[in-house]
């Protein structure tokens, strides 16, 4: 599969993890919502250095796949560095709620989905700064 056609669907899965993150917290299941936040923010992250860069890393840190953008833009750095914590997080949430008893609640919810928005839209502008060049 090309690259821009995998970038494409992997995309598509972020934006559907997202919207099953938003799901699952509607229906009280906060470990889950969670979850969905982190696998759309690496989905999207990963996506987005397919389409700049051609390839990514096999990871999931969040953090990781941000400082393989930060190369391209140092406004990435700046996004690490105000989010840091809220990163941590949102990484804990894919190993916690698949490997360990932690228990999420709403709030933490609500958070780690506006984190992977905050994710999804800095992939934008800066695939859109790159574009414009």
């Amino acid at each position: 599969m090309p690259a821009m056609d995998e970038a494409g669907l992997m995309k598509r899965r972020a934006l559907s993890f997202l919207e099953l993150a938003r799901y699952s917290l509607e229906r009280g299941n906060y470990d889950l919502a969670a979850f969905n936040a982190e696998q759309s923010a690496q989905l999207y992250l990963k996506a987005t250095l397919l389409e700049l860069i051609g390839d990514y890393p096999r990871t999931h840190s969040i953090i990781f796949l941000l400082n393989e953008l930060r190369r391209i833009d140092e406004e990435v750095g700046k996004f690490i560095e105000e989010n840091k914590r809220g990163l941590h997080n949102l990484e804990d949430a894919y190993i916690m709620s698949r490997y360990f008893y932690k228990i999420f609640d709403r709030e933490d919810g609500e958070y780690l989905i506006s984190l992977a928005e905050r994710v999804r839209d800095l992939c934008e502008k800066l695939r859109f700064r790159v574009e414009e060049g």
